[in-house]
């Protein structure tokens, strides 16, 4: 067996085989060990991703009292992520396609970690703001290569189970900085930031990089080495391995792929399955909800701080039994579900409006709104929140994943900053217009998931973008 380092360096430095030991220490007989590692450590980046989206929140009042930062001032240090992640979107492909998965993680790793300190160390807004794009720009990145290095390595009857942990972890991440940002001051509340990251850095020396990537970079010696770390010794990989080379080996036949090449016959469906998904993850409104729960949960009587951390263990909790139940049911039951939850908890609120606005039982406002806002994030997490990463990680090539995948993940941010930035003028013209809004984007949703979206369980990457091919 090859050792990592070997593996990640193209096989030419014997020098450093340290970490060999480590791996070989473990029983691999079942061949699921090493799988389980490199997506555990991978997605500590998403678990970075979800704390560093969700810092701002709990860190607003600190920072604006320690530092004298006016609202507009700190709206700009709350909105520069997105900016930072829309141009991380963009390059997020290329990096990935140039370094490689781990490459990328790693960079990316190092980026936020800079961003984090940036903050840490800030004395004025200036630092703020550059601390915030930096963590925006690495969160850009890992939210396109995770999802993507995960799907990469895992077998085709785990990859959904597996797949959903990134979700999973970004929502722990939130959570975690909702609870930790409670107790703690909001320079500690950035060194905590850091751990997931430094994780991450570490972790990547101990696996390997992505088969299929190294397949389609040539690396044939350490393309097998590690397709058999992933699989275990006793794994028989040759048919795996065979496929594998064969799709790659067509793929190399096509001319260099441009941006036009997205359009051809080939490629449009995988773009509009996984840009249209990824449209309607955003203009459900999700955005919209996360920042009225906080007016929702004080016109109710409940503390604030309480129910965003609520609102986020909810959100790990579905998002746990998705990962559990999404290779058993499928993609496609799932989104359906969500999307049709999203339409109840969007009239629930919308409702809850109406009521208020001409003063129709008003004791029920409050209640209807809650039980609205929990319905909807639970119905989120449980297809909306992981499944358009995962079709995406799921329908591009490889030749074509750099860039589709980029175009993916800047719709998502660019979504997320529309919502966000139209949510308050929405609401300035009609609070349950705006949700009645958000409803018919669940209805167009439900209707383009039952017509556009195939089911993926249980079908090899290699299958299922034949299958869209000769569609």
């Amino acid at each position: 067996m090859a050792s990592l380092p070997d593996i990640e360096k193209g096989g030419r430095d014997g020098k450093e085989g340290s970490e060999m030991p480590l791996l070989e220490k473990k029983d691999d007989s079942n061949g699921l060990y090493m799988v389980f590692l490199s997506s555990a450590i991978a997605v500590c980046g998403s678990f970075a991703y979800g704390s560093t989206v969700g810092y701002s929140s709990p860190a607003q009042s600190p920072i604006m009292e320690e530092l004298g930062l006016s609202y507009s001032q700190y709206s700009i240090f709350g909105s520069i992520l997105t900016i930072g992640a829309m141009i991380g979107a963009l390059t997020c492909g290329t990096i990935a396609d140039a370094i490689g998965r781990k490459g990328a993680m790693r960079l990316s790793s190092m980026i936020c970690t800079a961003g984090l300190m940036a903050i840490y160390v800030a004395k004025g807004p200036n630092m703020l703001y550059l601390g915030r794009f930096l963590s925006g720009y690495s969160v850009g990145i890992l939210s396109y290569v995770i999802p993507v290095f995960v799907g990469e390595i895992t077998p085709n009857k785990l990859r959904g189970a597996i797949g959903s942990s990134n979700q999973l972890f970004i929502v722990a991440g939130l959570a975690a900085s909702y609870v930790v940002g409670a107790f703690a001051g909001w320079r500690t509340l950035a060194l905590f930031g850091l751990a997931p990251c430094l994780l991450l850095f570490f972790g990547l020396f101990l696996i390997p990089e992505s088969p299929r990537w190294l397949a389609m970079s040539g690396q044939e010696e350490e393309f097998g080495a590690a397709l058999r770390i992933l699989r275990g010794p006793q794994a028989d990989i040759s048919e795996e391995a065979d496929l594998i080379k064969e799709n790659v080996t067509s793929l190399k036949l096509l001319p260099k792929v441009t941006v036009m090449h997205l359009f051809d016959k080939a490629n449009i469906r995988a773009v509009i399955i996984s840009v249209g998904l990824m449209a309607f993850q955003q203009f459900v409104g999700i955005n919209g909800i996360v920042y009225y729960s906080n007016y929702i949960f004080q016109s109710a009587g409940y503390n604030p701080t309480v129910g965003s951390i609520l609102f986020a263990v909810i959100q790990v909790i579905v998002s746990a039994g998705t990962a559990i139940l999404i290779d058993r049911t499928g993609r496609r039951p799932l989104l359906l579900m969500s999307a049709s939850g999203l339409l109840l908890g969007s009239l629930l609120i919308a409702m809850s409006f109406f009521l208020k606005a001409h003063e129709l039982a008003t004791h029920l406002v409050p209640h209807l709104a809650i039980i609205g806002v929990l319905v909807y994030i639970a119905f989120f997490s449980i297809g909306m929140g992981a499944g358009p990463w995962l079709i995406m990680s799921e329908v591009f090539t490889l030749h074509i994943k750099g860039l589709g995948g980029g175009l993916v993940t800047f719709m998502n941010w660019f979504g997320s900053w529309l919502v966000s930035y139209t949510f308050n003028f929405l609401m300035l013209w009609s609070s349950s217009g705006t949700f009645l809004l958000y409803a018919s984007m669940c209805l167009l949703a439900i209707i383009f998931i039952f017509k556009m979206i195939p089911e993926t369980k249980g079908r090899t990457l290699e299958e299922i973008h034949a299958s869209l091919r000769s569609n």
